[in-house]
């Protein structure tokens, strides 16, 4: 018979466990034109490379069960290491990553994906995403540079590049495969050169920059949209967002907000999802990665409207000049002065 101090002492180890284990919410899916399903919200791992590893930890343990990365990010150790010290099987996760745009030469592809296989811990990803329509020099340098420190342009068609895409999907080692940051006209060109169509666009889109029309062609081409930087001017990191106020303190989320006892930044998050899209948030704060979990809710049909209305196409990542690419050229928000060349 147990003494009432063990009794004590086990009663509490119990409470522990049980706080520390993911709690049982609800998580809003979305299906691809594979048949596969993506979890509505996912968790952004781009920026603060040394804290992902307790970032993805903390996003597991609040319910996400998608988890975006990409090569350039350096964060695919972290996310494994996460993944295997928190102990979900496999299947239960979604798990993006992007091809890096040194690596855009067929031959190069494959390897390209072996290699973050290898950093994942895994043998597959459930999405590959081709991160930039533009390629650089074939090499290791993420980055290779000229003489003035200008980057280094590759000379493989992105459309090539898609093909080689489509023979990993084929192989099973990427279970869908997709684009970010390409322009109308360069989606077209996919469209109308390859055989699998992209099972995903990911790219910046939030109430500030809603992209209407660019919408209409993705529902009408079974395409599905991921929204990054889902809070706009959030990140500091976007110098055309700074000397404004952020998104999410825009009023009119904030009082939608209230009627469901959410944040201005929750209402954003639940807007793209209404809209049948998935949003990838990003945090280092445990506090701030549960908040934005709890971004999946339902939004009456006028407060989705009323998010509707705020759209001032405005684009705040676009770098035009730093990669030597004209993107977004045919899209909302493309400024002049971040035009290439």
């Amino acid at each position: 018979m147990m003494s009432r101090t063990s009794q004590a002492v086990t009663s509490r180890l119990s409470q522990i466990s049980n706080h520390l284990k993911p709690q049982a919410r609800s998580i809003s899916t979305l299906r691809l034109n594979t048949g596969a399903s993506i979890p509505a919200i996912g968790f952004g791992t781009w920026q603060d490379k040394d804290a992902q590893e307790a970032a993805v930890t903390a996003a597991l343990r609040a319910g996400y069960r998608h988890i975006d990365t990409a090569r350039i990010y350096g964060t695919e150790p972290a996310v494994a290491a996460a993944i295997k010290n928190f102990g979900i099987p496999r299947e239960e996760l979604f798990i993006t990553t992007k091809l890096w745009n040194n690596s855009h030469h067929p031959d190069d592809v494959e390897a390209a994906l072996d290699a973050s296989l290898k950093d994942l811990g895994t043998n597959y990803v459930d999405l590959y995403l081709m991160h930039w329509p533009s390629p650089f020099q074939r090499g290791e340098k993420p980055f290779p540079r000229d003489a003035d420190g200008k980057v280094i342009p590759g000379d493989t068609d992105y459309v090539d590049t898609y093909k080689a895409m489509e023979k990993l999907q084929t192989a099973g080692k990427a279970r869908a495969i997709g684009i970010s940051n390409f322009s109308l006209a360069e989606l077209k060109r996919i469209l109308a050169e390859v055989s699998i169509v992209p099972a995903v666009h990911q790219m910046e889109l939030h109430p500030y920059l809603q992209q209407k029309s660019f919408m209409d062609f993705h529902r009408q081409n079974n395409i599905h949209v991921t929204q990054y930087s889902p809070f706009g001017n959030q990140n500091e990191i976007y110098d055309s967002g700074k000397g404004m106020a952020k998104l999410m303190d825009d009023p009119v989320l904030v009082e939608i907000g209230k009627k469901y006892g959410k944040t201005g930044a929750q209402v954003a998050l639940a807007w793209g999802i209404a809209h049948g899209r998935t949003v990838i948030p990003k945090s280092k704060t445990p506090s701030r990665i549960e908040a934005n979990f709890a971004g999946d809710f339902t939004l009456e049909e006028n407060d989705v409207k009323a998010v509707d209305d705020l759209d001032r196409k405005l684009r705040f990542a676009d770098g035009s000049r730093n990669f030597g690419w004209n993107f977004y050229a045919d899209l909302d928000g493309k400024k002049a002065e971040n035009s290439y060349p």
